[in-house]
């Protein structure tokens, strides 16, 4: 009988050869840092986590509630907030988590999440902006932002203006941008945040928002040298999670076939962002790119262009104070 390269791909070995290299893979995207052998304790602590209903942000909302913080979920959807806050005092023991709703992609509503937030905290020690969305359908918002800049980069941007100074009355205080390799396929083009010279393919769109998360992160570390306050932004590692909830059914499908060998859970996702929140190794490092394994790495070039990041931040500064 004759045989043929293709034929590999029926040997039972091909199988569970992809099986051993899809969980060794995993296993090198795990970091040396653990979250469980950290013994920091966040008590007397508040920290605001957006997204954090669901995947990566749900992660991050658990680990600072079993360390005692008071833990502000800010959600856009009431039902699976709640069930998400419920679930996370089960399972943490700290009934010191709470719910407030805001839709990063609508400026009115970041408002009026921090005018709640002002009134009722008087401290604010970590700010987690991990709320995002990949693969949105082309729109503009009633704000004339392009939905997936108002999501992705705008409404962060301005929420985190916002809390400034209450950010600074906390001091030491750390913000925490989560971004995306991503970036590196992004480029910086300020039409974009009208919905101009866009191309709807794949994750494009997502990928300019989050190069421009991490130059106005650096920008913004910048400005708050000498305030206590310092700003980061990371990788969090290829994630299964519902960030891939607007493509179709084929993408998805793929997506999670893959990722079900090669991919990071959300649980594991959340490491890299829990490490610049609450290491005891990130205190007073500030204005820096971290890795999906916890470790400081460069950002693309255009991310590390100082005048660049003066006039991204300058722009949206103008942006938000004129919506």
């Amino acid at each position: 009988m004759s045989w043929v390269w293709t034929d590999v791909f029926s040997h039972p070995l091909w199988a569970v050869s992809t099986v051993i290299l899809g969980l060794l893979l995993r296993s090198q995207q795990r970091g040396s840092w653990d979250t469980r052998a950290c013994l920091v304790q966040l008590k007397g602590k508040t920290a605001i986590v957006t997204g954090a209903n669901t995947g990566i942000g749900k992660f991050i909302a658990l680990d600072f509630a079993r360390r005692g913080a008071r833990v502000i979920m800010a959600c856009r959807s009431e039902a699976r907030g709640s069930a998400a806050m419920q679930e996370i005092r089960k399972r943490s023991g700290n009934t010191n988590v709470h719910l407030r709703l805001v839709d990063t992609s609508s400026l009115a509503s970041v408002r009026a999440f921090v005018e709640g937030i002002l009134r009722e905290e008087k401290e604010l020690h970590i700010l987690v902006n991990n709320a995002g969305a990949s693969g949105l359908p082309g729109d503009i918002t009633s704000d004339g932002l392009e939905v997936s800049f108002a999501t992705n980069h705008v409404g962060p941007f301005l929420l985190t203006s916002l809390l400034l100074d209450l950010l600074k009355r906390s001091a030491p205080a750390r913000i925490v941008n989560v971004s995306s390799m991503n970036h590196w396929r992004g480029v910086v083009d300020f039409s974009h945040f009208k919905g101009e010279n866009l191309a709807y393919t794949m994750d494009s769109v997502y990928n300019h928002t989050k190069l421009h998360n991490i130059i106005c992160t650096n920008e913004l570390a910048r400005r708050l040298q000498g305030t206590g306050v310092t700003a980061n932004s990371l990788h969090p590692g290829v994630v299964m999670t519902e960030v891939m909830r607007h493509y179709n059914f084929l993408v998805r499908f793929l997506f999670n076939l893959i990722g079900i060998f090669f991919f990071k859970s959300s649980e594991e996702g959340a490491v890299s962002t829990i490490y610049c929140a609450v290491a005891e190794e990130m205190e007073g490092i500030t204005g820096k790119y971290i890795d999906s394994d916890c470790s400081l790495v460069l950002p693309a070039h255009l991310a590390r262009d100082p005048a660049l990041a003066v006039k991204d931040f300058e722009f949206c500064e103008r942006l938000t104070s004129k919506l």
